[in-house]
């Protein structure tokens, strides 16, 4: 886990360093955030909570070696896009990735089906999660022998991996993390995953079909992954109150996630609609609801990843470190968002730059957290 966590820190500070000073293929760059970092990383948390939704044990160690194996995929379709290997090898991290993720769902249904009891809905989200992924994968396989349809198939790979892989991973861990970080539980959060997740799944579908086709088509997809995403916002403010939510620097980074998804919804559908002029972006998205999300998640479990079992000092110190720039960060995170729709590039990366350095330095401070020796 803390390699994989590793590794996708240095490709998000990378892609991010690298976008800022404008160097590296667009493409190139994206999938360093994505395919190396953003995936395995995903792929690793669903290893780690799987056992505790349904109950039934640690998982089995070679399953550690998926995410590294993603990874190394991911490599693979950054150097073949900025030209340092042959093209055609992108096709080949493709079909690793299938082959994966393939080999995950099989494993969570296995999980699933073997629970002591029912198991927790959540899983249910991962499941959805890796079809858009699966979903996903073979669009870019078909580009080079459907080539006319070329530009319909990469928008539904980009929505199915943004809103569908990423998205419903994500929905589907905050009703439970966020609950952990404040140390508060939310007996709704069990009820919300199971009323919401084929609404969100239907969104996500109706969503890529749609904008592959026409913006009208999408407009009911993003509309319903709309209601999702307020609906859990609202849910946490009912639940725990915006002030509790924004005292604790986790909490406020996962609540800005959420914000950033239904600012980038909204933009997708007033663009759409004519209402504004900039087309919302992938940079926008990403840091409005990914970088937000990546930051809030791993500050509460990388000391969880580092020092597994009962709470120790060491452990809570190293959340403090990662927590206290929390509040910032997420409203940095937000207005770099909101420029970037607004069209004002250089203040957003201005902004972006902040709130990196930020997380940057409290990692920095909390990698120096050692647990006492006797």
């Amino acid at each position: 886990m803390i390699l994989t966590a590793s590794l996708t820190l240095l490709s998000l500070i990378g892609s991010a360093a690298l976008a800022l000073s404008g160097l590296g293929s667009p493409l190139a760059v994206a999938h360093l955030a994505f395919a190396v970092g953003i995936v395995p990383l995903i792929f690793a948390a669903m290893i780690h909570f799987v056992p505790v939704l349904t109950r039934t044990g640690d998982p089995d160690r070679r399953l550690a070696w998926l995410p590294s194996l993603a990874q190394a995929g991911g490599l693979l379709v950054v150097a073949a896009m900025q030209g340092w290997l042959p093209y055609h090898l992108l096709y080949l991290a493709a079909a690793v990735d299938l082959v994966v993720a393939a080999i995950l769902l099989r494993w969570i249904i296995g999980r699933a089906r073997a629970a002591l009891g029912s198991p927790h809905p959540g899983w249910r989200w991962y499941g959805a999660a890796l079809g858009c992924l699966m979903l996903a994968l073979p669009a870019i396989l078909l580009i080079p022998v459907w080539p006319s349809h070329g530009q319909g198939l990469r928008l539904f790979h980009l929505h199915l991996n943004t809103l569908g892989f990423v998205g419903l991973a994500a929905l589907g861990t905050l009703p439970v993390l966020l609950p952990t970080a404040l140390g508060k539980p939310d007996p709704e959060a069990g009820s919300w995953l199971r009323r919401r997740w084929w609404l969100a799944a239907s969104g996500v579908l109706i969503t890529a079909v749609g904008v592959a086709i026409d913006w009208p088509f999408a407009a009911p997809g993003a509309a319903l992954l709309l209601i999702v995403a307020l609906s859990l916002a609202v849910q946490w403010g009912r639940r725990f109150g915006i002030s509790t939510l924004l005292r604790d620097g986790v909490a406020a980074s996962l609540l800005a996630a959420v914000l950033g998804l239904l600012l980038a919804l909204l933009a997708g559908l007033l663009h759409g609609a004519g209402l504004i002029s900039t087309r919302p972006s992938l940079p926008a998205w990403a840091c409005g609801f990914l970088l937000p999300l990546v930051s809030g998640a791993l500050s509460q479990l990388l000391p969880v990843w580092r020092w597994p079992g009962p709470q120790t000092p060491a452990r809570l110190a190293m959340r403090q470190m990662l927590a206290a720039s929390g509040v910032l960060r997420a409203a940095l995170f937000l207005s770099a968002s909101l420029a970037l729709l607004l069209g004002l590039e250089l203040l957003g990366a201005a902004l972006l730059a902040c709130a990196m350095a930020l997380f940057v330095i409290g990692l920095l401070q909390a990698v120096r957290v050692s647990a006492p020796t006797r």
